[in-house]
């Protein structure tokens, strides 16, 4: 099993997943792609001291990029939408 820290690279945070935080109580990382949804599970758990229902993943393809005449293509990434139980949140902007 991987460390929490290279398992989740960091939270996502648009207007559609804050939307579904408060209506759905889902919340969105990228995380590894080599990681599984145990793993993805077990790291929102124990970093962020909550209880995970449900999480599905999606992988996404690095855009192809041209600039002149050189391309290069973005990385490619992995997404994870965790839905937590009732009465567990995760607020990323508590500071602030």
């Amino acid at each position: 099993m991987k460390l929490n820290r290279k398992v989740i690279i960091h939270p996502l945070v648009t207007e559609k997943i804050s939307g579904l935080q408060e209506t759905e109580n889902k919340v969105a990382f990228v995380v590894d792609k080599k990681a599984n949804k145990i793993e993805i599970k077990h790291a929102v758990e124990k970093g962020y001291n909550v209880k995970v229902k449900k999480v599905a993943t999606m992988n996404f393809m690095g855009k192809l990029k041209k600039q002149g005449r050189f391309e290069g293509r973005r990385p490619n990434w992995k997404k994870a939408v965790v839905t937590l139980h009732e009465g567990f949140t995760i607020d990323f902007f508590e500071g602030t």
